[in-house]
């Protein structure tokens, strides 16, 4: 009975609109290299408002899905089919258990991702990651931009490491887990997440694969650590 009252996670409205620009790009609607219609436009078809448009294409950005060009426009950078989708409709009870499985999930992924990424990491690459950092450095009281910025940084090393398959199974477990992530957010210290991500960057660019697998693992056992010493009773989350 206990659990019928346990809190049900809810997506932010800019992840849902990611959700639905999304799949209008999976279904066709618009190409890679197709410009998406203006802010201004979108904004009145789905019934938001100017920064929750730009938020959405923020993420899908970080995704690599789409390109933002300053005084051009939105385009699609990638349109063909994915591996593995996840859920539009997947709304999940919060558990301790939950939030752990996933961490350890992420880290059997990651870890791989990590030591990939040394050997294939382009220039591009390394600069994207060393940008969402500094994004993330400047914003440790913006809920909205740390779980970007952070969560952008998991997904370009993914993207980095050239294996097409880890790159969509984090994407999706990052997409399918987003509230589940954002409760995680306040259970580590920002400051210290920040340390740590700087320091896997800073391993990849040294292209030491044990070192790089070294500190994801670490970092990743920190925060399900984080998790483990939560108590969800006493602590709720709403």
């Amino acid at each position: 009975m206990r659990d019928a009252f346990a809190p049900v996670l809810r997506q932010s409205l800019s992840d849902k609109l990611a959700q639905r620009i999304r799949a209008m790009i999976r279904k066709g609607d618009y190409q890679q290299g197709d410009r998406l219609p203006p802010i201004m436009e979108m904004a009145r078809r789905f019934g938001v408002g100017h920064p929750t448009i730009r938020e959405a294409l923020k993420k899908l950005e970080t995704m690599g899905i789409v390109e933002i060009r300053h005084g051009s426009g939105v385009y699609v950078s990638r349109s063909e089919d994915v591996l593995v989708l996840a859920s539009p409709d997947y709304a999940g009870t919060l558990t301790k258990k939950l939030l752990v499985d996933l961490i350890r999930a992420r880290v059997s992924l990651e870890v791989q991702s990590a030591v990939d990424a040394v050997s294939n990491a382009t220039p591009e690459h390394l600069l994207e990651m060393r940008r969402l950092l500094a994004t993330a450095a400047q914003s440790f009281s913006d809920d909205d931009v740390q779980h970007t910025a952070n969560m952008g940084f998991h997904r370009q090393i993914a993207l980095a490491s050239g294996n097409s398959v880890l790159a969509q199974l984090v994407d999706v477990l990052i997409d399918l887990f987003s509230a589940e992530q954002r409760v995680i957010l306040g259970l580590f210290s920002r400051e210290q997440d920040y340390k740590e991500h700087l320091s896997i960057l800073e391993a990849i660019e040294l292209r030491d694969e044990t070192l790089a697998a070294e500190r994801m693992r670490a970092h990743l056992e920190g925060v399900r650590d984080a998790i483990m010493r939560w108590d969800s009773e006493s602590d709720p989350v709403t």
